[in-house]
């Protein structure tokens, strides 16, 4: 299949999956609408049941507005050459903002004015002068490894969703790129405990679990865009996680402790809040949703909730967010709750999030604010990467 049918396919695909909720609403109220007139005809000065659940399911909650502000602030960030930033690594919050409007169904092919600042935004991205000849961005804006996760996991999310073909042909060819430093990066020769992560830069010959997620959600999700991703780096990359959880496995790989969490670095016992989110995350991403790490990691986030002035808060609660949703059930209503409680409190007039923690407010306000949305944009269900 050709390049221009398979994004063809895909960008009906994205259209469809981002119109469904509205259509099956609409549809859903019409119906019950009809059988309510049918079976008991009302005045016109009477609003009926139907008409008022109707209006209740469009009223947009305060997840909703805090989402608009939000976007609307991220607008009045964005310089004349399309980046949307306030502090460094303009390539890399750029993406980040991308994500977080397409996160609450912002497309760059819509005439509104987020979706003409999206449109702008991927064009920036997209410039020759922010990515090197082997398909690297981590070089242009200094973020190296984390820069080139985030950018390529944006622009495999966005396959599909250019404003033209050309566009989406240069999308898919910047990805199969980036995807392939990714995966050189990963055969690089490393000592046992690193092999199948990724570290700072892609000839590093260690590894650490916070780089690593970014490259293996973009892997998962280039894998779903069809684009060339060998089994093999998904599984050394799910060995590399397994390594990282704090409690010892046994001989048949079960781990001693029912409830534990993640480690920053591999054959270590320090979970932390933000690398147990991240570890958590990135198991189901890998398609690992019943391993006992992933229950594991889910019960251990249970006790220990997200806290706004920890270290690394927004970081950790977006992972925390996603993570906790895609294991469903009481972890992921408990997520909702704590999440929203916590966010929507501390977002500013203007719509913007700043950090209390001195490791993320010197990132600026682009990046709190496009992590919080990331955060709570988990009602939405747009992005593919994070969807059940």
């Amino acid at each position: 299949m050709k390049i221009s049918e398979q994004v063809t396919i895909r960008r009906c695909f994205r259209l469809l999956q981002q119109c469904m909720p509205a259509v099956l609403t609409v549809g859903l109220c019409c119906h019950a609408a009809v059988g309510q007139q049918a079976a008991a005809p009302q005045t016109a000065a009477t609003p009926d049941k139907t008409t008022q659940d109707t209006a209740a399911v469009f009223q947009k909650d305060e997840v909703d507005l805090a989402m608009d502000r939000a976007v609307a602030w991220l607008q009045t960030k964005q310089r004349e050459d399309g980046a949307i930033i306030d502090r460094g690594h303009d390539t890399t919050m750029t993406a980040l903002a991308i994500m977080a409007m397409a996160s609450v169904g912002v497309q760059p092919g819509s005439p509104t004015p987020a979706g003409q600042s999206m449109q702008r935004a991927l064009a920036f991205v997209l410039k020759d002068d922010r990515v090197d000849a082997k398909g690297y961005f981590g070089d242009r804006d200094g973020s190296r490894m984390y820069g080139h996760g985030i950018i390529t996991l944006m622009l495999t999310e966005m396959l599909g969703m250019g404003v033209s073909d050309e566009q989406d042909t240069l999308i898919h060819d910047r990805c199969q790129k980036a995807i392939d430093v990714i995966l050189s990066a990963q055969k690089t020769r490393k000592p046992v405990q690193a092999r199948g992560g990724w570290r700072y830069t892609p000839a590093a010959a260690d590894a650490d679990l916070s780089v690593s997620v970014w490259q293996v959600m973009a892997l998962r999700s280039a894998k779903n865009d069809g684009l060339e991703v060998p089994a093999t780096a998904i599984s050394d990359a799910v060995e590399y996680l397994r390594r990282s959880y704090a409690s010892p496995l046994d001989r048949n790989g079960l781990p001693e402790k029912k409830a534990s969490g993640f480690c920053y670095e591999p054959n270590q016992n320090n979970p932390t809040f933000t690398m147990t989110a991240a570890g958590l995350l990135a198991m189901q991403v890998c398609g690992e949703y019943e391993s006992p790490l992933t229950s594991g990691a889910a019960d251990w986030l249970l006790a220990h909730p997200p806290q706004w002035k920890e270290r690394f808060c927004s970081y950790g609660t977006y992972y925390y967010a996603q993570g906790m949703y895609q294991r469903g059930g009481e972890h992921a209503e408990t997520a909702r709750r704590l999440v929203q409680e916590m966010l929507l409190p501390k977002q500013a007039a203007d719509g913007s999030w700043l950090a209390e923690n001195g490791e993320e407010r010197n990132h600026g306000g682009v990046y709190c604010t496009a992590m919080a949305v990331l955060s709570l944009s988990v009602k939405y269900h747009f992005l593919p990467i994070y969807q059940k």
